[in-house]
């Protein structure tokens, strides 16, 4: 995957996320979740990327749970938590696998979107990751100081703007930090950019993209023809 063009591993993101939506069976899905699985094993994706895929199991198992529990079918409860699964499970494997910088110049280069709004996108699943750290980090800190999550749904709300307000205040301040980094390196002075990288296709990127547009028909052709 690491080989592959940002902008077939874009396509993959979208079109199976098709698929995800467009199956309407428990074992299609499983066995699409079992191909995405062995996707990440082959992409040797860092170590953190499982425990993200754990959680990620656990929330989508849980979302099947309060399917079920709500009334419906077991199919259709596993399903709802498989499709759910599998979409970010795709996000996941694009971003572990693709560096921000060629992710933008994919979308400014070969999709033509203006470079402010494709750094806006890749700026924004940038910090995602920081985010998370920060809210664990203001978690940890706010429960030195007596923080604590239980109690009644209101209490926890309550509680929990102890952590709110301080991650808006940090990321207000790092929001401009950044602002401030990037006018200061003529941001936005010159249209013409140099990524110093290379996204062009290659031969596994046709093949992708072939096996991708048959796979699409073929869900399509089985979701309204059968």
């Amino acid at each position: 995957m690491r080989k592959t063009a940002p902008l077939t591993k874009i396509a993959m993101v979208f079109l199976v996320s098709l698929w995800a939506m467009l199956l309407d069976s428990a074992a299609a899905l499983a066995l699409l979740t079992t191909a995405l699985v062995t996707l990440f094993a082959l992409s040797k994706t860092p170590a953190g990327t499982y425990k993200a895929l754990g959680s990620l199991g656990i929330f989508a198992a849980a979302l099947a749970a309060m399917q079920f529990a709500l009334g419906a079918e077991a199919e259709f409860s596993a399903v709802v938590g498989m499709r759910m699964a599998m979409m970010t499970g795709l996000f996941i494997l694009l971003m572990a696998t693709t560096r921000i910088q060629d992710l933008t110049a994919s979308l400014v280069r070969q999709l033509s979107i203006p470079y402010e709004y494709a750094f806006m996108v890749t700026a924004s699943l940038r910090f995602i990751p920081d985010l998370l750290a920060e809210i664990k980090a203001v978690q940890e800190a706010q429960a030195c100081r007596g923080y604590s999550n239980r109690g009644s749904i209101v209490r926890r709300m309550k509680n929990y703007l102890t952590i709110v307000q301080p991650l808006v205040l940090r990321s207000v301040a790092r929001s401009e930090t950044m602002a401030m980094s990037l006018e200061l390196r003529g941001f936005g002075a010159s249209r013409a950019g140099s990524y110093g990288t290379s996204i062009a296709f290659g031969a596994r990127d046709y093949l992708a993209l072939t096996a991708l547009a048959a796979g699409t028909a073929a869900v399509v052709a089985m979701r309204f023809y059968r």
